[in-house]
């Protein structure tokens, strides 16, 4: 048997997901189009003249229009940056690795920066006990592997905000408990 065959890594995305990007930047303009409104009726000068001719739309006041659209636009510049920084440490990416050729599990993620910035576990095949599957369908659906270890403690094996379809879950759930030869639990 080739290396190949006793070695799984499932890459886990996190915050670098398409959507993200897109609701960072959907939010940045915006807010920078808040801020700028703002800042335009404190000064009294009219930094969006083109808008203002097609709209019809006279100048604003800085109390208390000016002032909230200020407001609202710092408020969103913050949250766009914060966004911009999950996607950018990528926080919750990493792998899970199950590795038959040297007897070990290991599960990696990025979390936000400091002195735990690296979630790093190890865990040996012997302790594998079962892999199990959690399906709560409704508004906010979820669907986990989780990997269950000898007493009593469960890893979730998926991702946060990729919801895989429950033929995905299906197929990767009982792929890993045959790799792993330990039952498949919650199907």
């Amino acid at each position: 048997m080739n290396s190949e065959n006793l070695i799984r890594r499932y890459i886990i995305v996190g915050e670098r997901r398409l959507s993200n990007y897109w609701w960072a930047s959907v939010i940045l303009l915006g807010a920078t189009g808040f801020l700028i409104t703002g800042i335009s009726s404190y000064t009294g000068s009219n930094l969006f003249n083109i808008f203002n001719k097609v709209s019809g739309q006279s100048d604003l006041a800085f109390f208390p229009q000016g002032l909230l659209m200020s407001f609202y636009g710092s408020l969103g510049f913050l949250l766009s940056l914060y966004w911009w920084l999950l996607v950018f440490w990528n926080v919750g990416g990493g792998f899970n690795e199950f590795n038959k050729k040297d007897g070990f599990i290991r599960i990696f993620r990025w979390g936000y920066p400091g002195k735990n910035r690296k979630i790093d576990l190890y865990y040996t095949l012997k302790d594998v006990e079962a892999i199990r599957v959690e399906l709560k369908e409704g508004l906010d659906a979820q669907r986990t592997i989780y990997m269950k270890l000898k007493g009593k403690r469960e890893i979730p094996l998926t991702g946060i905000g990729q919801p895989l379809t429950i033929k995905e879950i299906e197929k990767q759930a009982s792929e890993l408990a045959n790799f792993l030869q330990v039952s498949l639990e919650g199907l």
